[in-house]
């Protein structure tokens, strides 16, 4: 994991294409129907499919191998590994093993998560930025006995703030923006410079009706706003406490969430791309959490193919 094996933030954006898909819906599948939901994501051109790790859930390492088994192109990434989920070396040995049997289709996204979370697993949580580099650098030092992957493990981290994001840049392969507006996209590629890779996810919720769409895309936000690493990034960026009070104020959730027809979510996620993203990652929101959005997808699939080349 030294920084002379890293993937290359260049290499990774060629490789994952501008455009791919995030997933909370495959958490709640089984494994034969989260498989085969993943090779349709695969037949419709995505090219890779972003997965969380959660309290509760499945663990991500385990969920990332169940659907690299079920397909043969897609690229499966942790959106993200929680790094006090594992001890570096478990971190660092189980991200070669996915890469060394998979060549090429595993990337390693990882974040210092949030207190409350941590607090739930008896842990404690510590300074960020210090903690994730004593993370890295702990990952560095892990051996691995086994045959090293070629090509190496793309590493990306999950970084909102100027310092987690000039992190990525100084020791990984780029960075994992999640539950961003727009207006965050130029920052981050800012902090980065040219070469990392920049990630970034957006919630979308395919509605005509307005309201009901506002309404799926708020009881989605509502437990990110209570999160002091994503609300402290929302005021970072002018959004004020009567934005963030009551379940998020019709802009914010507007801001973060793309409602709206094919063509509006389109023009989100080229806004993205236009203000410096490499790959935008569209998180498709339906009314029930185990509803992986296929339909959805589909019909992405056909207005974003121009997008993907």
């Amino acid at each position: 994991m030294s920084e002379t094996a890293r993937y290359g933030g260049r290499r990774l954006a060629e490789r994952l294409g501008p455009v791919g898909a995030w997933s909370w819906a495959l958490q709640r599948l089984s494994a034969s129907d989260e498989g085969a939901a993943t090779r349709d994501l695969e037949a419709l051109g995505y090219p890779a499919a972003w997965i969380p790790e959660t309290l509760g859930n499945k663990e991500v390492f385990s969920h990332a191998a169940i659907l690299l088994a079920a397909t043969t192109r897609i690229v499966v990434a942790s959106g993200i590994a929680n790094i006090h989920a594992r001890d570096p070396m478990a971190m660092a040995t189980g991200a070669r093993a996915l890469a060394e049997a998979y060549p090429g289709r595993f990337v390693l996204g990882i974040g210092v998560s949030h207190a409350p979370s941590v607090a739930a697993r008896g842990g404690t949580y510590g300074r960020p930025i210090e903690t994730m580099r004593a993370y890295l650098d702990a990952m560095d030092a892990a051996p691995y006995g086994a045959p090293a992957p070629e090509p190496p493990v793309p590493i990306v981290l999950a970084a909102l703030g100027p310092r987690m994001l000039e992190l990525a840049a100084e020791r990984t392969d780029g960075a994992h923006p999640y539950f961003v507006p727009v207006e965050h996209t130029p920052i981050a590629r800012g902090r980065l410079g040219p070469e990392p890779f920049l990630a970034v996810e957006q919630t979308a919720v395919l509605a005509t009706d307005p309201t009901e769409g506002r309404r799926v895309a708020r009881a989605f936000a509502k437990t990110y706003l209570t999160l002091p690493n994503y609300a402290e990034n929302l005021r970072r960026l002018g959004w004020g406490d009567e934005d963030l009070a009551d379940d998020g104020s019709d802009r914010l959730i507007d801001a973060v969430v793309a409602v709206g027809d094919v063509d509006a979510i389109v023009r989100r996620v080229r806004a993205h791309l236009d203000g410096g993203a490499d790959h935008v990652c569209i998180q498709v929101r339906a009314q029930a959490p185990s509803d992986p959005a296929l339909g959805a997808y589909a019909e992405l699939a056909a207005a974003l193919s121009e997008m993907r080349g």
